[in-house]
């Protein structure tokens, strides 16, 4: 009998075991990337070749109307590990960055986590989940960590213009490694339990070439070692940051990391020259940016081949998602802006092939993350979130919400389903800057973030230079035609000025008449300039000035001063 018995125990171990993970609280992974536009995923209708992506969304729920509160990386990848919107941050690093308290938020390259760390990983942490992070983190502030800048066991600075020739070097790629150690210390003082293989920020020179597969060798080992107890995993990868070119050129890299040189290619991955010769049979030019959209989507595959392996498919929640738009980068317009394609994956809850048309945002994701976990955050946690959980059975829920808010630079708006309304006010300080500007300098100081380039990307529509504007999304969709100074919708007009005014009340800094206090200023005070920008030419950095105001040579953008570069370099690194 004891054999018999013995025998039995060993045969149904692996049920048991099978049965307790699926009965655990839900494991939860965010997979979020850098600059991807709806267009580049299959299932929402891009002609690409994401085969994995596609089989999420047609195992799980796809979101047609998911948005990020800011439309660059920092502030966005702040609220998806807060749960709140950047404009809300008390990191020093910010305050610092708008001038100090009571002053206008500029929100912009310049978040940090802050020191009493109320994110997501120590919340989670605290009620017992496994807490990883692997990736692009870009969210680091020695305002507010100082510990980590400075002294032998801090970060090591790199040039920021080194080039892949004598750099390329042991003694390069020893400082690489030492940082990548330090950042791993310094998340895990965020609250993570586990990190590794992170970059700091974007890929810097001389190691500048993208490395899913090292960002997902990581994140497979966490799963591995994690695997029976709940846990939550944040992937990051840096793809589809930078121009297509640079996708194809990286896959040329195999040993380039942000650790710097490896000693050998990971293989946790379809192998590169296999993927392009997938992505040629499927009908592709595999010199196309195909290539980099079909490299992150070989990525997810690898992580859900891991769950299945592991047996934590069915009670694992996927939620992939680009940080913002990529055509739309740094405005507030929606269309490959702040609209993102966002798919949900978790077989034990969401029905296959579901769909949710909702308003929501990525200040929901952590909420939801504390909702399934039954986690609960602090009493003066700072949340602006709502779970999501009640829409992940049919993608409806009843009282959900009616509109969004968002913030960018010296911009702030507010979207229902119908409509959208941007309000573009200065400070008081660089609207006298605007009025003794140079043209040429005009771009850069009416840009939403202060910068020609990613700055200005939005120029192509009519409206982005328009203190107000009011689009119908229904008719159109790619907001080119501005109605705020129509007669016609002046009652729609009031009443999403009047959402935003409520929205910013909730913050604690003034915004132009609608919060008056401190530098804010109404507009109006700068219509000339206004309408002067709007006959320059901007091509990616250059701006050209029409005939009509006396020259038409390319003009470069202003030299900085050196403490404008220091400070910029800072913030945006």
């Amino acid at each position: 009998m004891h054999s018999t018995y013995f025998i039995l125990t060993l045969l149904l171990a692996p049920l048991a075991a099978l049965n307790a993970a699926e009965s655990r609280k839900p494991n939860v992974i965010l997979f979020l990337i850098d600059d991807q536009n709806a267009e580049s995923i299959g299932a929402f209708g891009g002609k690409t070749f994401t085969p994995n992506l596609d089989r999420m969304a047609a195992e799980g729920m796809k979101f047609t109307r998911a948005h990020v509160s800011s439309a660059v990386c920092t502030p966005s990848r702040y609220s998806w590990l807060t749960g709140r919107y950047a404009g809300a941050s008390h990191s020093k690093h910010y305050d610092q960055d708008c001038g100090g308290a009571g002053k206008q938020g500029f929100v912009n390259f310049n978040m940090a986590l802050e020191r009493d760390r109320m994110n997501v990983a120590r919340v989670l942490s605290e009620a017992g989940y496994a807490t990883g992070f692997t990736g692009k983190f870009h969210l680091e502030s020695p305002e507010d960590w100082p510990e980590f800048f400075s002294g032998a066991d801090g970060f090591r600075e790199v040039m920021r213009d080194a080039k892949a020739s004598a750099e390329m070097s042991a003694e390069m790629s020893a400082v690489f490694a030492h940082n990548e150690l330090v950042a791993r210390r310094y998340l895990q003082a965020q609250g993570f339990t586990w990190a590794k293989h992170v970059y700091r920020q974007n890929m810097i020179r001389p190691y500048d070439n993208h490395n899913p597969d090292w960002t997902i060798e990581a994140a497979l080992e966490f799963l591995s070692e994690h695997k029976h107890k709940p846990f939550y995993l944040h992937i990051t990868p840096t793809l589809l940051h930078g121009g297509a070119n640079s996708w194809r050129r990286s896959l040329d890299h195999p040993l380039e990391s942000g650790a710097g040189e490896l000693k050998s290619a990971p293989t946790v991955m379809t192998p590169r020259t296999e993927l392009l010769a997938r992505v040629k049979a499927a009908g592709f030019d595999p010199g196309s940016p195909t290539a980099g959209e079909a490299w992150i989507d070989d990525a997810v595959g690898a992580v859900l081949s891991k769950l299945a392996a592991l047996g934590l498919d069915k009670n694992t929640l996927i939620v992939f998602a680009p940080d913002h738009g990529r055509d739309g980068k740094g405005s507030l317009f929606q269309h490959n802006g702040t609209r993102i394609p966002m798919i949900a994956r978790w077989p034990a809850r969401i029905p296959a092939g579901s769909v949710c048309d909702e308003l929501v945002q990525n200040i929901d994701w952590v909420p939801t993350c504390f909702d399934l976990a039954e986690a609960k955050p602090p009493a003066d946690y700072p949340m602006q979130g709502r779970s999501l959980a009640p829409l992940l059975d049919d993608g409806k829920a009843d009282g959900w919400r009616d509109h969004l808010y968002f913030e960018m630079g010296h911009a702030r708006a507010v979207t229902t389903k119908e409509f959208s309304y941007i309000a573009v006010r200065y400070p008081q300080e660089v609207i006298t800057q605007i009025q003794h500007a140079k043209p040429e300098r005009l771009p850069r100081l009416l840009s939403y973030i202060g910068n020609v380039g990613i700055g200005t990307r939005g120029a192509g529509h009519a409206g982005f230079w328009d203190t107000d504007q009011l689009y119908d999304l229904r008719s159109d969709p790619g907001e080119s035609i501005n109605l705020a100074s129509d007669p016609q919708h002046a009652t729609r007009l009031k009443e999403l000025r009047d959402l935003l005014a409520a929205d910013l009340r909730t913050s604690r800094r003034p915004f132009g008449e609608f919060v008056p206090g401190g530098n804010a200023a109404p507009p109006g005070q700068i219509d000339k300039q206004i309408a002067q920008v709007k006959k320059l030419v901007i091509q990616g950095k250059t701006v050209i000035v029409p005939k009509d105001d006396d020259s038409e040579k390319p003009v470069a953008p202003p030299a900085e001063s050196k403490k404008d570069m220091r400070k910029k370099k800072k913030a945006n690194p």
